[in-house]
C-alpha cells in the first residue's frame, strides 16, 4: 500500500470512528499485566513466518485484547516512551478505544501506560499501571469533535530533571494539524497541563508538526527533528536551550550559508524523502534515529556522532512494509510509528511499532521488535 493510500484510509476510518467513539463503554475484564501471557488467547491477526531476517525477532503485541483490556484500551497506536523522573518507563499512545476496533467506544488521546523498568526487554514489556489509575484516562481532558478539535496526537516525550514534556499535535479534522502544543508534568506523568501553545500548523511551511527530540548531554540544548504529519515532507533540524523549551521564539533552525551549516538560517532537509513518525535517542553516546520512511514503505535507522551529523549518516532498513497475509519477522503490513524502547543498546535494540489494518478488521495495535546489531545492513536495506 502506498503512503498516500495508507493516509487516506486512515482518515476515512478515523472519521467513521468519530461517531462510534462516543458510544457507551464497558468495564475491562483482562489482567493485562504482561504483553502476552502464555495462556492468553491470541486475537485474530495475520500470521507471519519465522524466515525473515534472522536478527529480527517479532515479539508479542504489547497492546490489544487480554493485554491492555484492564485499562479499557484494546485498540491503540504509537507509544512514545521516556524514563520518568521517578525511574519508571512511560509510554504515550495515540487514538485509543475500549474495544478492539477503531471507533470502538470511549475515544481518548493521548493516554499513557507505565512499564516495569527492571524487567529485561527480551522478556517483553510488562505494564504496571496507567495514567489515570485503573483506567487509562486521557492525559488532558477535551472533547473529540470535528469542530474545532477532532483529536490531539502525541509526537514525542522528553524528560529533563523533574519535568516531562510532551509534544502534541492539535488536529482540526484528522491530518489537518492546526497547531502544536507542549504539555508538561512534574509528577512523573501522573497529571499533565497544556502548558504552552507553540506553533501554528503552517509554521516552517508545515515542517514543524511531527516532532522527536533529545537533550544534548553537554551543550544544554534540546535538538528536534520535525516534519509534517501528512508523511509527504522531509525532516528538518531545530534546537532550543533546555530552559527555553516553552518559548517558541527561542527555537533555531539549522540551515546553510554557502558550504557551512549555520544555526538560524533557513532550514534544509536533514532526512530526505517522505518522513513519518520519528524517534531520536542517544544510545551508547551515538545519536540514533528511527523513522517511518513512508515513501519507501519501511522503517529505517541511522546513527550519527551528533545532531548536525544526521544529514551525512547512511540509513539502513530495519523493517519492510508488506501485504497482509505475506508477513515475516522483518516484513510488516501497514507499519508505522517506530519508537526506541529505553534500555536499548547498539548491540540489541528494541522498538515498539504500530500496525493498523485500515478497514473493519483487526489489528490496530502496537508490537515489540528486537534487533541484534541493528546498524549492520542485515535485512537487505
Amino acid at each position: 500500500m502506498s503512503r498516500s493510500g495508507f493516509l487516506r484510509g486512515t482518515a476515512a476510518v478515523l472519521g467513521a470512528g468519530a461517531t462510534a467513539g462516543t458510544s457507551g463503554c464497558r468495564p475491562g475484564d483482562g489482567d493485562g499485566d504482561t504483553a502476552r501471557s502464555a495462556d492468553a488467547e491470541e486475537p485474530e491477526s495475520p500470521s507471519f513466518t519465522d524466515d525473515g531476517c534472522e536478527r529480527v525477532t517479532r515479539m508479542p503485541a504489547v497492546t490489544g485484547p487480554d493485554v491492555t483490556t484492564r485499562f479499557r484500551m484494546e485498540a491503540t497506536d504509537l507509544g512514545a516512551p521516556a524514563i520518568t523522573p521517578d525511574g519508571r518507563i512511560l509510554f504515550v499512545f495515540g487514538d485509543t478505544f475500549e474495544q478492539a476496533v477503531v471507533g470502538g467506544g470511549f475515544w481518548r488521546s493521548p493516554v499513557g501506560l507505565y512499564a516495569d523498568p527492571d524487567r529485561p526487554l527480551d522478556d517483553g514489556i510488562r505494564w504496571t499501571g496507567a495514567v489515570g489509575g485503573e483506567t487509562a484516562e486521557q492525559l488532558v481532558q477535551y472533547e473529540h469533535d470535528e469542530d474545532p478539535v477532532s483529536t490531539i496526537l502525541p509526537g514525542d516525550v522528553l524528560t529533563i530533571d523533574d519535568t516531562m514534556y510532551l509534544w502534541a499535535m492539535v488536529n482540526h479534522g484528522f491530518g489537518n494539524v492546526a497547531s502544536t502544543e507542549i504539555w508538561t508534568s512534574t509528577d512523573s506523568g501522573q497529571t499533565w497541563d497544556r502548558t504552552a501553545e507553540m506553533f501554528p500548523g503552517d509554521h516552517l511551511d508545515g515542517h514543524c508538526q511531527q516532532c522527536t527530540w533529545a537533550l544534548h548531554p553537554d551543550d544544554g540544548h534540546v535538538y528536534l527533528l520535525t516534519t509534517g504529519f501528512q508523511r509527504d515532507k522531509e525532516a528538518i533540524l531545530q534546537r532550543v536551550p533546555a530552559e527555553s523549551i516553552l518559548d517558541p521564539d527561542a527555537y533555531q533552525t539549522w540551515g546553510r550559508e554557502g558550504e557551512d551549516g549555520v544555526w538560524g538560517a533557513d532550514p534544509v532537509p536533514v532526512v530526505e524523502g517522505e518522513v513519518g513518525e520519528m524517534c531520536l535517542r542517544i544510545i551508547d553516546e551515538k545519536w540514533v534515529l528511527t523513522w517511518f520512511n513512508a515513501g519507501e514503505y519501511r522503517v529505517d535507522i541511522l546513527s550519527a556522532e551528533g545532531p548536525t551529523s544526521i544529514a551525512r549518516a547512511q540509513p539502513l532498513t530495519l523493517l519492510h512494509g508488506g501485504e497482509w497475509g505475506q508477513e515475516r519477522n522483518d516484513t510488516v503490513a501497514q507499519l508505522y510509528g517506530p519508537y526506541i524502547v529505553p534500555g536499548s543498546t547498539l548491540e540489541v535494540l528494541h522498538l515498539v511499532c504500530s500496525q493498523w489494518q485500515t478497514g473493519p478488521d483487526w489489528p490496530y495495535h502496537v508490537e515489540q521488535f528486537r534487533f541484534e546489531r541493528p546498524l549492520e545492513d542485515v535485512c537487505g536495506g
